[in-house]
């Protein structure tokens, strides 16, 4: 039989969402998913602990076989005088090698980006959702936000009846 994959939800005391990057919607059409790990050091897992990152700025960049966060920004964690890391530094994400040829390179040939989604706690670990993503034009967002505007008026015409 197959695998049955859990669903990540908020009663899933497992899965803790850390941050999201909310403008990765507007501005891109993701066309593929994928989880990865990522290489962190001590006061790094801390602060993300603490919420204080950020994945706004950041985006993927495959480097001699291998798929890196680059622009994420981690927060200094206050008690970790001497052994701090660097707040903007290159992370490693960790893939297997079939998963990185079928979705990191297929960003690379189609002249397509890689941005991360959300950062988030899956076990005890942490995880950052990757997507494979194609820049949208101001018309699409344009015509999104119209669309958007029309299906708000018909919920409420129907709701007033």
């Amino acid at each position: 039989m197959g695998k049955k994959k859990n669903k990540k939800t908020k009663d899933d005391p497992n899965f803790q969402t850390v941050c999201r990057n909310r403008k990765a919607r507007f501005q891109y059409e993701i066309l593929d998913k994928m989880e990865c790990g990522i290489v962190l050091k001590g006061s790094e897992v801390k602060s993300v602990r603490n919420r204080k990152v950020s994945i706004e700025e950041a985006y993927g960049r495959l480097r001699d076989g291998e798929l890196w966060l680059i622009g994420c920004d981690i927060a200094e964690y206050p008690q970790a005088t001497v052994m701090n890391h660097e707040p903007k530094r290159p992370r490693k994400l960790l893939l297997h090698k079939k998963e990185l040829h079928k979705f990191a390179e297929t960003a690379t040939h189609r002249g397509l980006t890689v941005i991360p989604l959300s950062v988030y706690f899956s076990r005890g670990i942490v995880k950052v959702q990757m997507a494979v993503a194609q820049g949208k034009k101001l018309h699409d967002k344009r015509e999104k936000h119209k669309e958007a505007a029309h299906l708000r008026e018909m919920q409420a015409a129907t709701r007033g009846r």
